[in-house]
């Protein structure tokens, strides 16, 4: 059986990367897409980020598909 430890570290790597990026701007394009919903009015602010959300959708998949194999 497999120790968690080293999932946990890549993991928590992973995600210092895409804060880092997201906090430098490096992910301004996500939920701007085509084909993602955003509605801006006076009061009311509406975020769909649908193709954004495909497209995590169907990395993760293909990175677990890859450490499944």
């Amino acid at each position: 059986m497999r120790s968690t430890g080293p999932l946990l570290v890549a993991a928590g790597i992973v995600l210092v990367i895409v804060g880092a990026l997201a906090w430098s701007g490096g992910l301004s394009w996500f939920g701007r897409l085509p084909g993602d919903i955003r509605i801006e009015r006076e009061s009311v602010r509406i975020y769909v980020p649908i193709v954004s959300m495909l497209l995590v959708s169907v990395v993760l998949s293909l990175v677990l598909y890859l450490l499944r194999r």
